[in-house]
């Protein structure tokens, strides 16, 4: 059974950067997508960024985090990263990792991810 395991969150201010981090284990983890979705209070979870399969991969952003978040992956230390630059307030949620549930698929959108790590909180201070 897959398991994901999240760290890297806190509270920053706006303008500053985290770096979250997800090991993952139980499965092929460069056989698979994943992602970064967030939930704040009262909202629902929204897709975030994806990363595809491969290394060299595609990699996939909501509107909204375009050109300040950056996914990555280390497939030997299966671990896949989200870098957050330039944080607002309203980039305060809880953060999950998510993995694809079929191999060698692209990710984009994010749809089909039936993996969750237990998430982890980012608060931004104005």
């Amino acid at each position: 059974q897959v398991q994901l395991v999240e760290s890297g969150g806190g509270l920053v201010q706006a303008g500053g950067s985290l770096r979250l981090s997800c090991a993952v284990s139980g499965r092929t983890f460069s056989n698979y997508a994943m992602g970064w979705f967030r939930q704040a209070p009262g909202n629902e979870r929204e897709f975030v960024a994806t990363i595809s399969y491969s290394s060299g991969g595609g990699t996939y952003y909501a509107d909204s985090v375009k050109g300040r978040f950056t996914i990555s992956r280390d497939n030997a230390k299966n671990t896949v990263y989200l870098q957050m630059n330039s944080l607002k307030p309203e980039d305060t949620a809880v953060y999950y990792c998510a993995a694809d549930s079929v191999p060698y698929r692209s990710g984009y959108g994010g749809r089909g991810f039936d993996s969750w790590g237990q998430g982890t909180q980012v608060t931004v201070s104005s």
